[in-house]
């Protein structure tokens, strides 16, 4: 008989009271909710030097240049086909401790993890200065189905935490803006134009009444090819929406995408 004691399972007692860190292995010296060390949450630095000016990817040699026209730093990808959105941007590269910090909160429903990435997030919004009388703030949906089966929207979780600590009188949270209407495919490993077959389609403006003449920022928590902010943009836009701009927590560059091995259908883990 347990007396003045209560009885926890040992992997809930794990989950509850994690004694190393995720991310490295390394022993936590203090009990917290988020299993994650504090070199490792330093080690998730931003994006730094020089990136397109639309769609944020590093330059990378020669593959970007100034825009003859424009006289702006775009990337050649930017440059050929112009994306809907006006301008994307992001806090980190998905890659190394991020993208596994990302995974937490996505694949094993580690919470906690969504407010790091929320000031992630919130950093990355500054970087756009979006200046807006009538700004409405959309996370980019998951598939009823995969909303279900995962018990959240990170994207929405995120965004929440990125507008507490961001000071957006005018801003409104709508995240019923859009419906992901099928299924799709992670992106990731995917090279043009296949992820614009992917996602053709798979969005609809669920209310056009209430985006009609206003701006909006999108918000995401990964930027893989792109594609899937551009379509988001373009139904905003043909639905009435001034101008869209893209924050996400993180993003591919293109020396990643390049380093990546052919497509993988992952409908269980897409988005």
């Amino acid at each position: 008989m347990v007396s003045g004691a209560v009885v926890v399972a040992p992997g809930l007692f794990a989950a509850l009271f994690p004694s190393d860190c995720r991310l490295c292995g390394a022993p936590l010296r203090e009990i917290s909710r988020l299993p994650v060390c504090p070199n490792c949450l330093l080690a998730m630095t931003p994006i730094t030097g020089e990136t397109c000016e639309i769609c944020s990817d590093g330059v990378l040699g020669s593959t970007h240049n100034w825009g003859a026209a424009t006289r702006r730093m775009e990337c050649a990808a930017c440059q050929k086909e112009k994306p809907s959105f006006t301008k994307a941007t992001a806090y980190g590269a998905y890659d190394g401790g991020l993208r596994e910090l990302i995974h937490l909160l996505k694949y094993e429903r580690v919470e906690p993890a969504a407010g790091v990435l929320g000031t992630m997030l919130a950093e990355a919004i500054g970087k756009l200065q979006v200046s807006s009388k009538s700004l409405v703030v959309v996370p980019v949906p998951l598939y009823a189905g995969k909303r279900r089966e995962r018990g959240f929207n990170q994207a929405e979780l995120i965004a929440r935490k990125a507008l507490k600590e961001l000071t957006c009188d005018n801003a409104q949270l709508m995240i019923d803006a859009l419906e992901r209407t099928r299924p799709t495919a992670s992106q990731i490993g995917w090279t043009r134009p296949q992820p614009r077959e992917n996602i053709r389609g798979a969005f609809r403006v669920a209310h056009p009444n209430k985006i009609d003449g206003r701006d909006v920022l999108l918000l995401d928590d990964v930027f893989t090819t792109g594609t899937t902010a551009s379509e988001c943009a373009r139904i905003l836009l043909k639905a009435g929406a001034q101008n869209v701009w893209v924050a996400t927590v993180a993003r591919t560059l293109k020396h990643q995408e390049a380093l990546e091995i052919g497509p993988q259908f992952e409908t269980a883990q897409a988005s």
